[in-house]
């Protein structure tokens, strides 16, 4: 399970910053939802489902628009791997 570093800042806005790098990044509102789901804990049905839902967007682009934006996030090392027991 991926999880947002905990020291990584994230603004009402959608700016986000990487105290480790110095890096900053702006997130649209639809990125800005599914950071906070994820900082939640949501797994990535539910982050999908919800996201589809609420945008009413199908779930298919959804889903790839989350692996797109969690691909980003890794690349930008802005993630965490948790175990079930830290989750």
């Amino acid at each position: 399970m991926m999880k947002l570093k905990k020291n990584v800042a994230v603004s009402d806005s959608g700016f986000i910053f990487n105290p480790d790098t110095g890096e900053s990044f702006t997130a649209n509102p639809m990125g800005l939802e599914m950071l906070a789901r994820m900082r939640s804990g949501s797994d990535t049905e539910s982050i999908s489902h919800e996201i589809a839902r609420k945008y009413n967007i199908d779930k298919d682009t959804v889903e790839k628009d989350y692996h797109d934006f969690v691909s980003m996030l890794k690349h930008h090392n802005l993630l965490e791997h948790v175990t079930e027991e830290e989750a």
